[in-house]
């Protein structure tokens, strides 16, 4: 039987995400062109690996069961977004710029409190979120001490003027 009161470890975090894509030169161009991710490593002629910093990756791109198709359908289970996490709110302004400049559509834009995001379909129509976390002392708390998460308009003019 597990122990109930059991915690992953503080220091945990998510590796890595490995999606299946349709066509892996149009995710290239996605992910590598437009929001700036490194190419790692190819494995073959059906998957990339993609990293920010040198990292061995952070995604995984592949064709191996998906060349060709079709996105997953949004009424069922899956991936709801990859979210991509910058690190300061000028990183996201800029990211932003490229956005706009390419026509790149948003699905939406978000303040948070603890975050500020801009969320997009890559080419296969899964969801990413590209967001900063504002500094954990700014976080609005709720009156029991716990985290007053919300979802209201993003000020994009106030995004902007960090570029």
């Amino acid at each position: 039987m597990s122990d109930p009161h059991y915690r992953i470890p503080a220091k945990t975090r998510i590796g890595h995400i490995h999606l299946k894509v349709t066509d892996l030169q149009k995710s290239l161009d996605f992910y590598q062109t437009l929001l700036g991710f490194e190419l790692v490593t190819m494995y073959g002629q059906d998957a990339a690996f993609i990293s920010a910093g040198g990292y061995h990756h952070h995604i995984g791109l592949n064709t191996w069961q998906s060349k060709g198709g079709k996105p997953a359908p949004k009424n069922t289970a899956g991936l709801f977004h990859t979210a991509i996490v910058l690190p300061t709110r000028r990183d996201l302004a800029v990211l932003l710029k490229r956005l706009m400049d390419a026509n790149y559509p948003l699905t939406g834009a978000a303040d948070h409190g603890v975050s500020e995001a801009l969320y997009l379909d890559d080419p296969d129509e899964n969801g990413v979120e590209l967001y900063w976390d504002r500094p954990k002392e700014e976080w609005p708390l709720n009156p029991d001490g716990s985290i007053n998460m919300y979802t209201r308009q993003l000020d994009i003019n106030g995004l902007m003027a960090e570029i």
